[in-house]
C-alpha cells in the first residue's frame, strides 16, 4: 500500500476516533505510532514511542506553557480578577451596557498574563456574572459578553495558542507574540463596541450602571496596576531582548507568585494553585506529545506533499488556498478544542503554506484567530460550556444567542486582518 494511502486512512481513523470521543490527546498517539508502523516498521515506531515523549518534555520552548498556566491561576486565587473588575466598573460606571463593557474590559487585561481563554472566561464568570445579573442584565447578554471576553486569552500575548504554534511551525515565539497584539486590542474594542451597538439595538437587555466621578474612575485603576505590570514587565522584556519569550514567562510567573504571597496567599489555597497548573499543564502536554506523534506519521506517508501537489494542480491564487484552509479550521472548531486543532493539524497545513510562499506568521494569526471563534460557535463552543459549568441556571441557546453579535464581529476582525497583513507585523523587531 502507498504511503500517501495510508496517511489518508491515518487521517480518516483520527476523526473516527475523535467521534467516537476517545481522548484527542491518546487518538494523536494511537494513529501516530500505528501509523508510522504500517509506513516503516513496528520495531521504529515503538523506538519513536520511546523518544518523542522525552523531546517533547525536554524541549526548552515548551517550558513556559506552565509558567503561563501558574500566572492565571495565581491571579485568579490571589483575588486579582475581583480587583480587576471592580476598577473597570468604576471606570465604565454610568454607560449603557457598561458592566458588560467591563466584563469585556476585564477578560482582555486578564488574559494578558493568562494566557488561556478557557481560564479567562471561567475566572471572569466567576467574578462578573453574579454582579451583571444583579443590576438586571440579560442573561443572555451577560454571558455572551464573557464568553466572547474569553477567548482574547487566545491571541492577546502571551498567548499558549500562538506559543504552541510558533514552536510546530519553527517560527520565533516573540514575533508570534508581538504579532498578535494589534489583533488582540482590535478584538478588545470591536467587541466592547458590538456591546454599544446591540445595547443602541436594544435597550431593553441592560440598564445604565451607577455613575462615577473622574476622581472614582482615576483611584479604580489601581486595580489594574498588577496587570500592567506584569504584562509590561514581560513584553517590554522579550521586545528589548532582555529575555526570552521562556525566561519572560517565568519572570512573568516569579512576580505574579510575589504578589500572591503578598496579598495572603498561602498553604492550602497555594497548594490548590500549584495543583491545578499540574493538572492542566498534563493536559496540554499529553496533547503535544500525541501531536508530535502524528506529525512524524503525516511526514512519513507524505500526506501533506500530496495535497500540495493537489492545490498545486488545480492552480489556485494564494489567498484561495488560505481561505479554504480557514474554513476548514471554522468547521473543526464547532466540534474540537482550540489546543487539539492546532496540534493536529498545524503539521499538515504549514508545508503547504511554506510552498506557497506566504508569511507564515501572518498565517498564524489569522488561523489563531479562526480557531478563536471556534470557542464561541455552535454546537462545542468550549468557552460557552465553560460559562454553562460556571451557571448551570442559563440555558445553552441562551449564551449562544448572546454570543452571536460577537461571532459576527470576529469575521469583520479576520476580514480585516486578511485585507490589511500589516496588522499583524507593526510591532516585528
Amino acid at each position: 500500500m502507498a504511503s500517501e494511502t495510508i496517511g489518508a486512512l491515518g487521517l480518516g481513523a483520527l476523526l473516527i476516533l475523535m467521534v467516537l470521543r476517545v481522548p484527542v490527546a491518546l487518538t494523536m498517539l494511537i494513529v501516530g505510532v500505528v501509523g508510522f508502523a504500517q509506513v516503516i516498521s513496528w520495531d521504529a515506531a515503538i523506538s519513536q514511542l520511546k523518544t518523542v515523549p522525552v523531546e517533547v518534555l525536554s524541549n526548552y520552548s515548551f517550558s513556559a506553557v506552565p509558567m503561563f498556566i501558574l500566572m492565571g491561576v495565581l491571579a485568579a486565587h490571589s483575588g486579582m480578577a475581583g480587583k480587576l473588575f471592580q476598577a473597570t466598573r468604576v471606570i465604565c460606571g454610568g454607560w449603557k451596557g457598561g458592566l458588560a463593557i467591563a466584563a469585556v474590559g476585564s477578560c482582555g487585561v486578564f488574559s494578558a498574563i493568562s494566557g488561556s481563554s478557557l481560564a479567562t472566561a471561567s475566572t471572569m464568570t466567576r467574578v462578573a456574572l453574579p454582579e451583571m445579573e444583579r443590576y438586571g442584565y440579560n442573561r443572555g447578554l451577560a454571558t455572551g459578553a464573557l464568553a466572547a471576553g474569553g477567548t482574547l486569552g487566545i491571541m492577546i500575548p502571551p498567548s499558549i495558542a500562538l506559543l504552541i504554534y510558533a514552536v510546530l511551525t519553527e517560527q520565533s515565539v516573540g514575533d508570534m507574540f508581538m504579532a498578535g497584539l494589534v489583533p488582540g486590542l482590535m478584538g478588545l474594542v470591536m467587541y466592547s463596541l458590538t456591546v454599544t451597538v446591540v445595547m443602541r439595538l436594544r435597550p431593553s437587555l441592560a440598564v445604565a450602571g451607577e455613575p462615577t466621578s473622574w476622581r472614582e474612575k482615576l483611584a479604580s485603576m489601581s486595580g489594574l496596576v498588577p496587570f500592567f505590570a506584569v504584562f509590561l514587565l514581560m513584553i517590554l522584556g522579550i521586545y528589548f531582548g532582555i529575555f526570552t519569550p521562556t525566561e519572560g514567562a517565568s519572570v512573568g510567573a516569579f512576580a505574579t507568585l510575589l504578589y500572591a504571597l503578598a496579598k495572603g496567599l498561602r498553604g492550602r489555597e497555594l497548594w490548590q494553585a500549584i495543583q491545578e497548573t499540574l493538572a492542566l499543564s498534563t493536559v496540554v502536554f499529553f496533547m503535544l506529545v500525541g501531536a508530535d506523534a502524528l506529525g512524524y506519521f503525516i511526514s512519513v506517508s507524505r500526506i501533506s506533499f500530496s495535497i500540495s501537489d493537489f492545490l498545486y494542480g488545480m492552480d489556485l491564487a494564494p489567498i484561495v488556498v488560505v481561505l479554504c484552509i480557514l474554513l476548514m479550521y471554522f468547521v473543526l472548531g464547532m466540534f474540537m478544542d482550540a489546543i487539539a486543532m492546532l496540534v493536529i493539524t498545524v503539521p499538515v497545513v504549514f508545508p503547504i503554506i511554506q510552498s506557497l510562499g506566504i508569511d507564515p506568521v501572518w498565517f498564524g494569526i489569522v488561523t489563531v484567530l479562526t480557531v478563536e471563534l471556534g470557542l464561541i460557535t455552535p454546537p462545542v463552543g468550549m468557552n460557552v460550556f465553560v460559562i454553562k459549568a460556571m451557571a448551570p441556571h442559563v440555558g445553552l441557546g441562551e449564551i449562544f444567542r448572546g454570543v452571536a453579535p460577537f461571532i459576527v464581529s470576529d469575521f469583520v476582525r479576520l476580514a480585516v486582518l486578511i485585507a490589511f497583513p500589516v496588522l499583524t507585523s507593526l510591532f516585528l523587531l
